[in-house]
């Protein structure tokens, strides 16, 4: 079910790629502020992006496990959580070299762009843990539903937030108008956004297809161990199967 297209969408995030990182060394031209160190931009801020959307999905799909019960919804939205963190832990590193170079330190605590993205990294951070903290499997997945919608929606009012503070200093590359941004710039950033995005499907669908045929090998293993259980002596039970 979750393999469908991944050939055709692998070939396209090599191809997205390549072509993001040819833009981005070839195309692009260095800031006249920062020089050639700018260029992180193209992958920082498309990690963050992502990240943030992904976390968005996950409360979208926790809302469509909450409304049908299916069991694909929890495992779309606990995997888009998941690659999410993967993302915003590049995200924040791929940040702090930039900062570092651009301002001559690895943190600035007085800009709403870095820690507004700290703290919701934060937040998702308690999202495996509680999870993982409930045995039973239908308790764990309406948990991690709820959990997944009500940080959902906190995603976009603290963009919101930090689209209205007063200090800024990261560039708005999401501006009506193409923020700061010349021509070139703004083709290899949205380039490099595409990327990023079409690379992280492919990784969703890649994790979704394996973690399916882990559930459906459990089961088997399991159907095989009851099919055999009626062979065993008497007062003798399956050994218990480890996975």
């Amino acid at each position: 079910m979750f393999a469908r297209g991944l050939k055709t969408l692998s070939i396209a995030s090599v191809v997205l790629i390549v072509g993001a990182f040819a833009l981005v060394f070839f195309y692009a031209p260095n800031d006249a502020d920062q020089g050639f160190i700018q260029k992180i931009f193209y992958l920082h801020v498309p990690l963050a992006i992502v990240a943030l959307c992904g976390f968005v999905a996950g409360g979208v799909f926790g809302i469509q496990f909450l409304r049908t019960g299916d069991r694909a919804h929890d495992l779309r939205s606990y995997v888009a959580i998941h690659l999410s963190l993967i993302l915003a832990v590049a995200a924040l590193v791929t940040g702090s070299i930039w900062a570092r170079a651009a301002w001559g330190h690895w943190w600035v605590w007085d800009e709403p762009t870095l820690v507004s993205f700290l703290i919701v990294f934060l937040l998702y951070a308690c999202y495996q843990p509680l999870r993982f903290a409930i045995e039973d499997s239908g308790r764990q997945a309406r948990a991690a539903a709820v959990f997944s919608i009500v940080a959902g929606a906190f995603v976009p009012l603290n963009f919101l937030a930090v689209r209205l503070a007063q200090s800024f200093s990261h560039p708005r590359v999401l501006s009506a108008t193409g923020g700061t941004m010349p021509g070139e710039m703004r083709l290899t950033f949205l380039v490099s956004l595409l990327a990023m995005a079409v690379l992280f499907v492919t990784l969703w669908k890649y994790e979704l297809t394996s973690k399916q045929a882990s559930m459906q090998l459990r089961a088997l293993k399991r159907r095989l161990a009851e099919d055999d259980e009626p062979w065993l002596p008497a007062g003798r039970s399956a050994a218990p199967q480890q996975l």
